[in-house]
């Protein structure tokens, strides 16, 4: 929700994604990478016709950097060389598992940060497969980007935001600076939250600040607190009320929320209401994995709740 505001406030005449390719943008493959700004930021780009493009001409590349670490993991030897390389990793975790404001992206210790993580990769294994090639892909995207004209925001994978900063004229480039987080935002904190629910919460409050939020994703997330809570008939009762709205977004939404309401027409006993809502998410034409596999094994079994 941050990154939408901050492109509101730009107003940019195109959105580009300088870490997917155009095909991979026509097959919307981001919704499979947990891209959840993308959720927000590209319905929101199609309904206020902002131009939205796809620059990365090599982007299935950066998928050579996991092949590789994978391949390595297969022998005591491959296990030994990434073991160098585990405090690059250990200071990537401090970037990316700490809270960040927009201006944090701007600042020359986090960039510091991400330029050590390519160099000490670099010095072990090189540039290719094991840093996904994202500094030549870069240089590539920024080429693209210069030859165009008018305003745009970029959004670019983390991992490949420095290098792309280097490839581009520092005279092109506003990078992010102070940012009042905005009442959007402050509902997206909400959710985002009641999403990763865990027993420290305060599931009175949170409840109490979904309420105030409202819609269908703020529905699912309480019915989720009242499950979680071992109330699965309010959970019910909530689910109900969701699937007689419009809930089509976020993308993710319909697939979690149907399979989830299948689970519990199965706890309250209503078996063909349960396989009709497990039918609706394997029928959608896009699903997360994990509804889609709650799905098929409801369709198989009952769902039922461990007491």
């Amino acid at each position: 929700m941050t990154l939408l505001e901050l492109i509101r406030v730009h107003q940019p005449e195109r959105i580009v994604l300088a870490s997917y390719s155009p095909e991979e943008l026509a097959a919307q493959t981001w919704r499979d990478q947990n891209e959840i700004s993308l959720f927000h930021v590209l319905p929101w780009a199609e309904s206020a016709g902002v131009a939205l493009e796809a620059l990365d001409p090599q982007a299935p590349l950066r998928l050579e950097a996991e092949r590789f670490r994978e391949a390595l993991r297969q022998y005591p030897k491959g296990q030994q060389i990434l073991r160098q390389v585990e405090p690059l990793e250990d200071n990537l975790k401090w970037v990316l598992t700490n809270p960040r404001t927009p201006e944090d992206f701007a600042q020359e210790s986090l960039l510091e940060v991400l330029r050590a993580y390519h160099q000490g990769y670099g010095q072990v294994f090189g540039e290719g497969p094991a840093t996904g090639f994202r500094r030549e892909r870069m240089a590539q995207v920024a080429q693209r980007l210069v030859s165009q004209e008018g305003p745009a925001a970029v959004l670019v994978d983390v991992l490949e935001y420095p290098w792309l900063l280097e490839a581009l004229p520092g005279e092109r480039v506003v990078l992010p600076g102070h940012h009042t987080p905005t009442e959007l935002e402050r509902q997206r904190s909400v959710l985002d939250r009641a999403w990763q629910l865990n027993e420290s919460d305060d599931w009175g409050v949170l409840l109490q600040q979904l309420q105030e939020v409202e819609g269908p994703e703020a529905l699912y997330c309480a019915a989720q607190i009242y499950l979680a809570a071992g109330q699965p008939e309010a959970a019910y009762q909530l689910m109900e009320q969701l699937v007689h709205t419009d809930f089509q977004h976020p993308a993710y939404l319909p697939g979690y929320a149907l399979a989830r309401y299948g689970q519990l027409a199965d706890c309250m006993g209503r078996r063909d209401q349960a396989l009709r809502a497990y039918r609706a998410v394997l029928g959608l034409s896009w699903a997360p994995q994990e509804a889609r596999e709650i799905a098929l094994a409801g369709q198989k079994t009952p769902f039922r709740l461990e007491r």
